[in-house]
């Protein structure tokens, strides 16, 4: 019998994971956040892998509990992660893919394009999830991931807080409120290029992120989490210096 899979957080992606994974035979092992995660790890020392997929604000917290006999199996999903979030937790090599399919309850995946990994476990996800026809590309190495995960990053926050203020979706935004994206795209790459300490290809990014645009133009702008994403943003920004002008008129207006 195939080793377990650990799925820590079983919300609507986590819950993808899990099925794709007993698609391919895994036996899998759910931890709530009700759940002790060393007794879990006493009867499960040698897991396959271990899938952490907890939402951002839980992520910290969850990392710093990791069991010790899980540390190297690790596979990280969350959005608005770049490697200072895995090192500040002595994670040298975790397995990570940005996820480019979104869940909602009651509704089966929506592919945008496809989601790219990187690590020892990557070639793993592109199976399990394919046996859900979500699409997983394996990246080359860690420049090439970090590239993917500023990508996520700059549609996300783009999208989002550009969305308090023009709302609808990403094509009308392009289209319509082009200034505005382009803004707020600048200001976040300002941040990005802060967090991850290198200069980025802003053009290459700004073209990845039309690509997701036309993967799936209706997709709306405005999360639940566009006002405290704005918000992290604006307080990486003060500890930085940066000016982010775009990001703060946006605030000033929702204030």
């Amino acid at each position: 019998m195939d080793k377990a899979v650990v799925v820590i957080g079983i919300g609507e992606i986590g819950s993808v994971f899990a099925r794709g994974f007993m698609k391919l035979g895994y036996p899998v092992v759910p931890v709530t956040r009700e759940m002790d995660m060393a007794l879990v790890a006493a009867d499960v020392a040698e897991p396959e892998l271990v899938v952490v997929a907890v939402a951002e604000k839980d992520l910290h917290a969850t990392l710093q509990n990791l069991p010790d006999v899980w540390r190297s199996r690790v596979v990280l999903l969350q959005n608005e992660l770049l490697p200072r979030d895995w090192l500040q937790h002595g994670l040298d090599d975790p397995t990570v893919i940005s996820v480019w399919f979104e869940k909602k309850k009651g509704m089966d995946s929506k592919v945008v394009i496809a989601s790219p990994a990187y690590g020892e476990f990557a070639g793993l996800l592109k199976e399990a999830l394919g046996t859900l026809d979500i699409p997983v590309a394996v990246v080359k190495d860690e420049a090439a991931l970090l590239f993917e995960l500023v990508l996520k990053n700059l549609y996300i926050l783009t999208t989002n807080i550009a969305g308090l203020e023009a709302g609808g979706n990403v094509r009308e935004l392009w289209l319509n409120h082009n200034d505005l994206a382009c803004s707020v795209a600048g200001d976040v790459l300002d941040i990005q290029e802060y967090l991850t300490g290198e200069e980025v290809n802003r053009i290459a990014l700004i073209e990845g992120m039309l690509k997701a645009f036309d993967g799936d133009p209706e997709h709306g702008c405005m999360g639940r989490s566009a006002p405290a994403r704005l918000e992290r943003a604006l307080a990486i920004a003060d500890q930085a210096s940066l000016e982010v002008p775009t990001l703060r008129r946006v605030a000033k207006a929702q204030a």
